[in-house]
């Protein structure tokens, strides 16, 4: 890559986390919490592309709750903050950034909150992403899967393009069977909701499918004003928003949809056994079982125990997640994991 101008990080914080509750709670939400080393989630996806030319100093879009957090855990490195007036989720949040970018610029938006093990293979996936949207292709990060998981969306490659493939089809959560036809297959991809964009080529097509949603943040966006590094979209505007995914308002419908293969250690640390399975590695025992705080586990198999202060203790237990936090207990299975943010607990933190 020669005399290419660098790719605009654009880290989106709009999630509760409610799933990992009750460690993520409103006021600390999952992004913001260090669950895997000693940084947080969000200073390891801006640690990512900072200290290399080939990325811009990042944009985060966040909202104003946890505006003074970013800042503080930033410590004083180069950004631009776009404060969220509402939560409308991806589509608006990544259009703001776009049109706050010349149009010939390339962002590439990532979730504050997934892991990603291998820093080196998503700066190579990055690269390979940019090439394919300064030729106006919408790509996304397809995750090689490694099992039928049915919490993941999915993508079906379909023909060969530089560094990457057309994508033919997205498909949300499947059922066991078809995630098991979907690995055997070959053919499917996991959607890491990471993406790369030339700024004007996802406002056209947004333009093209959601018009009112891009002419609302085009005049959210021309209307707002800075404050130090934050900018501020008009909120009487861009409050009307009917909100949507970046996959169903443009991914679904565009006919320049493409993809890059990312094999990078990545997990969205989606709930408690998401976490177990990332922590593994370097903190399981023998038997998969991942301890955190003070406990005791006889006889168990694939028990994540985490506790702030009062002791675990746990005889004979199989693929069960325990976490005490803030005066709080939960016990799921590793299955019901997927649920925890209905509990009452969770919705009402």
């Amino acid at each position: 890559m020669v005399n290419q101008t660098p790719i605009h990080p654009v880290i989106l914080c709009g999630g509760s986390g409610t799933r990992l509750w009750p460690v993520s709670r409103k006021s600390l939400p999952k992004p913001f919490l260090p669950l895997i080393g000693e940084t947080t989630l969000f200073q390891q996806a801006v640690r990512r592309v900072t200290g290399d030319a080939r990325f811009a100093a990042p944009i985060v879009v966040a909202g104003s709750d946890h505006a003074e957090l970013i800042e503080d855990q930033m410590r004083g490195a180069e950004y631009r903050l776009i404060i969220e007036p509402s939560a409308r989720n991806t589509a608006p949040a990544i259009a703001l950034a776009a049109a706050i970018l010349p149009a010939d610029d390339i962002m590439l938006a990532c979730p504050s909150d997934h892991h990603i093990a291998d820093n080196a293979a998503f700066c190579s996936t990055a690269l390979a992403a940019a090439e394919l949207a300064r030729q106006d292709y919408l790509v996304s990060f397809g995750i090689t899967p490694d099992r039928p998981e049915t919490g993941y969306g999915y993508i079906q490659k379909g023909k060969v393009l530089p560094g990457g493939f057309a994508a033919t089809r997205f498909v949300e959560k499947p059922d066991r069977a078809r995630a098991e036809a979907y690995l055997a297959s070959g053919e499917y991809y996991w959607n890491g909701g990471i993406f790369a964009f030339r700024a004007g080529a996802l406002l056209d097509e947004l333009a093209a499918h959601r018009p009112a949603m891009a002419d609302a943040v085009r005049q959210a966006a021309a209307q707002g004003h800075s404050e130090r590094a934050r900018f501020h979209p008009d909120a009487g505007i861009f409050d009307r928003i009917k909100g949507d995914s970046i996959d169903y308002a443009v991914m679904e419908n565009t006919a320049r949809a493409a993809l890059v293969p990312a094999n990078m250690g990545w997990s969205d640390i989606g709930n408690w056994a998401t976490l177990q399975d990332a922590l593994i590695a370097d903190c399981g025992d023998g038997a998969d079982n991942v301890v955190q705080g003070r406990a005791d586990l006889a006889d168990c198999d694939r028990v994540f125990a985490s506790t702030d202060g009062p002791r675990i203790s746990a005889v004979g237990l199989r693929d069960i997640c325990i976490v005490v936090s803030g005066g709080e207990v939960l016990v799921t299975t590793r299955e019901g994991a997927q649920t925890v943010g209905k509990l009452p607990g969770a919705a009402q933190q």
